[in-house]
């Protein structure tokens, strides 16, 4: 009987179709099965990428529902002047009221909807976009998914809320579970959603999560992988395509908060990550000492222009990685990778398109693709990863 109950509820969850998916516009493939959409994302990556060598078939998720570990909602009213909780209509700024979204974790839309519930009984408005009127602007809450602990960033259009010790009590007498809460202003005209001046009202401003046996601490503003499931298997499999064998140095460029550089180091003799975001390489450099890792340091810094000193003073490194943003590289980047010569490069791209253009200028200048594996982050929607190992002519 209990499985013919869990047969039932697969299938219902399988047939789940978001009612508002057309409006929101953030989930491509809504009301397509997931193994279609893997069968798609396989065709594209095949497309895009065949012509470098095997596609190796796409790892996709066992449960592609409410995986995402860092869910936000935009605050506004509707006609009759009612709080509403949502998104953003594609290709404008009118709010999407969201009740349940299919790929956001579950309970942090529960913590968002209590937030909700509570504005009216605070007297706080919510944010105006037109007029610059009123408060409350976004809400973001972060939960680590192993660790089970969770930030909520309030982001406000000034810096005082009004009784705020009372409004984090009541929201922690729902839920409990609730470690840190920090405010977040945002003054400007912008569709940014974070601002620049933050202070926690409860907790340390942070979180800590676990990802393939490291822990890393998160701040409201730092990059982590949003899908923690695949994010493992992602990482694993760029680690084991580098063949480390523990006496290598690395570089890991777009670094981040150090997941792959700290991931990594119990492999290698040295680990040096360079990142832009000063911020970032503070949380980096504290991840390595909660970790106990001495072989990997951190730069703040532009990358490519590290690499193009260490070529031009003879220092070699063993090992790229490099795990740029959606928009791919620059020739000024992919430039100093050909001039450091490494011996193997590990592109994890967000991208197969940019990663195709990318793969033909380091084709032309010296390398070859030898293994391309891509990895199913978002289901639903129609982005997909890929881990891609490149060698030395």
């Amino acid at each position: 009987m209990k499985s013919e109950q869990g047969k039932n509820k697969k299938k219902s969850t399988e047939q789940a179709v978001c009612p508002i998916s057309k409006k929101c516009g953030s989930c491509q493939y809504q009301g397509m099965s997931y193994h279609k959409q893997l069968q798609k994302k396989q065709r594209q990556e095949e497309s895009l990428l065949g012509g470098y060598g095997k596609v190796e078939p796409i790892i996709g998720m066992k449960n592609p529902y409410y995986y995402r570990n860092k869910v936000h909602a935009v605050f506004d009213r509707d006609r009759r002047g009612n709080v509403i909780s949502g998104t953003y209509e594609a290709k404008s700024h009118r709010v999407v009221p969201v009740e349940n979204c299919l790929i956001e974790d579950q309970k942090s839309q529960e913590i968002i909807h209590t937030i909700k519930n509570l504005l009216k009984s605070f007297k706080i408005k919510t944010y105006d976009e037109d007029t610059g009127y009123g408060l409350l602007r976004h809400v973001m809450v972060r939960r680590g998914f192993k660790s089970g602990e969770i930030m909520v960033i309030l982001v406000l259009g000034s810096p005082i809320l009004p009784s705020k010790n009372n409004f984090v009590k009541a929201l922690r007498k729902e839920h409990p579970e609730i470690t840190t809460v920090v405010l977040n202003v945002n003054d400007k005209k912008t569709s940014m959603v974070l601002g620049e001046k933050e202070k926690p009202i409860y907790g340390t401003g942070f979180i800590k999560d676990e990802l393939c046996g490291c822990t890393f601490r998160i701040s409201p503003k730092s990059f982590y992988q949003v899908n923690p499931v695949q994010t493992e298997i992602l990482y694993n499999t760029a680690i084991e395509y580098a063949g480390l064998k523990g006496k290598e140095t690395i570089i890991d460029a777009y670094c981040g908060i150090g997941t792959i550089s700290l991931i990594a180091a119990k492999h290698v003799k040295k680990v040096i990550g360079i990142e832009l975001n000063k911020d970032a390489v503070k949380d980096a450099k504290i991840n390595a000492k909660e970790n106990h890792i001495t072989n990997a340091e951190f730069r703040q810094g532009d990358a490519g222009e590290f690499m193009v000193k260490m070529a031009e003073n003879d220092q070699k490194a063993d090992v790229v990685f490099m795990d740029p943003p959606r928009a791919g590289s620059d020739v000024k980047f992919l430039s100093s990778v050909v001039k450091l010569n490494s011996k193997k490069v590990v592109y994890i791209s967000c991208g197969p398109d940019t990663l195709a253009r990318d793969l033909k200028y380091l084709t032309k200048h010296g390398y070859q693709v030898k293994r391309i594996q891509p990895v199913d982050m978002f289901p639903f929607c129609d982005h997909c990863e890929t881990v891609v190992l490149l060698e030395r002519k």
